[in-house]
Parts: structure tokens; sequence; C-alpha cells
């Protein structure tokens, strides 16, 4: 008996078929609320190792408590200074990477 293989699929090809192709609106929303989320885990996770309150944090940076609770919940509303404090008071490093079209910047 002939053994079937069944076809696999990339992820970016199972984007591409129930999200969208890379450019469209969908899949442009959908990948920049998957960034938000990860910023979102990020943030919370790093709180946690330092041992810190959601109240704590919010005194390091300068804001209520609420705002450290809607930015480990979902960054969207954050503005890039805020999160640059956030991560400056949790004493960690971050890095961001820009890919524009076949060139890849560092900014460390």
């Amino acid at each position: 008996m002939k053994k079937i293989k069944p076809k696999t699929y990339s992820l970016d090809e199972m984007k591409d078929e129930f999200i969208g192709k890379k450019g469209t609106k969908k899949r442009e929303d959908y990948e920049y609320k998957l960034n938000m989320e990860v910023l979102s885990h990020m943030i919370k996770k790093a709180r946690q190792e330092r041992n810190l309150t959601q109240e704590q944090l919010g005194k390091l940076v300068g804001v209520q408590k609420a705002q450290i609770s809607k930015l480990e919940s979902s960054a969207n509303s954050a503005t890039i200074d805020t999160v640059l404090k956030v991560f400056k008071a949790l004493k960690a490093d971050i890095h961001f990477n820009v890919k524009l079209e076949n060139q890849h910047l560092r900014l460390i």
C-alpha cells in the first residue's frame, strides 16, 4: 500500500489563505495586533520577573496603575515614550529592528 504524504503549509501560506496576503489591510491589521500582544506580554513578564506590582511600576514610570494594566492587556494605546519609560523603569534593554524591503536595519 502506497503511503500518501499530506501536503504541509508554512505559517505564511496559512496566513495568506485565512487572513489575507501581505500588504492587504486585513493582514497588516492582524500583524499589528499580534505585535502589540507580544509587546504587552513582554512588559507584563518583565514586571513580574522584577517582582513589581502594576502600581509600583506605575509609580516608577509616573503613570497610574490603570495605565500599566491597559498596557499589559493591549499596548495599542501606548505611546512609544511610555513604552520606553516602562522598559527603562524595569531596567530592561529594548532593541528595535526595522526591515525595509530587502534591507535589515538594527538600532541598538
